[in-house]
């Protein structure tokens, strides 16, 4: 992707915040000062212009690698803290609060499904990336679980918990740097609590006493 369409899904990004008027084609095209045959071009239509922009807010949120064995479980967890504080600080900024509602606002109806297209560029994306990391640290013997799906859901509802619903219908969290990284660092804690391979252990009687 060029430095100029960037700066195109940014107008784009920028319009759906503002929402002073229907995202299309022609707006878009108003706001990056550029030509709707050039939008088409790159973008295709409408749908391909928001998936882009979808895309490149994602794209906000750093992957986790697939480190090998030689790696540490405090790598691990730094990783997931990393990839949390991320996906906190995008979910919750303005630009992700807007799209999400009009994702909603557009779901399934028969012109364009945004819903879908956040949804596949979005959560969906999240798990494609996240995935295949925490596979390798099972691998490696730092995690524990049956199935990865379900262990990629626990991690996204830590992270998430009811702050995106929250947001969306319109309360005003005022999540700061420090806020986020005490909750990306809690999320990640909390999973290694349920999934730590050297953290799960039987419950005894003198952890009840």
């Amino acid at each position: 992707m060029t430095a100029r369409q960037r700066d195109v899904l940014d107008a784009a990004l920028g319009l759906i915040v503002a929402a002073r008027r229907p995202l299309t084609m022609a707006a878009v095209a108003r706001a990056a000062s550029c030509s709707k045959e050039t939008l088409y071009k790159w973008f295709g239509d409408r749908d391909g212009l928001l998936t882009a922009t979808v895309r490149w807010q994602a794209a906000k949120v750093r992957g986790v690698p697939a480190r090998t064995g030689r790696d540490t479980h405090e790598q691990l967890r730094s990783d997931l803290t990393q990839f949390a504080r991320d996906w906190l600080t995008v979910i919750s900024g303005p630009t992700s609060v807007a799209l999400n509602r009009l994702a909603v606002a557009e779901a399934g109806s028969k012109s364009a499904d945004l819903g879908a297209i956040v949804l596949n560029n979005g959560p969906f994306a999240m798990a494609r990336r996240l995935k295949p990391a925490l596979a390798a640290g099972q691998a490696a013997g730092f995690l524990d679980f049956d199935d990865v799906d379900a262990a990629f859901r626990t991690f996204f509802g830590l992270v998430v918990r009811d702050v995106q619903i929250r947001l969306l219908l319109g309360e005003p969290l005022d999540l700061r740097p420090a806020d986020i990284d005490r909750d990306a660092r809690r999320a990640a804690d909390q999973f290694f609590a349920l999934y730590g391979a050297d953290e799960k252990r039987p419950i005894m009687a003198a952890d009840i006493n």
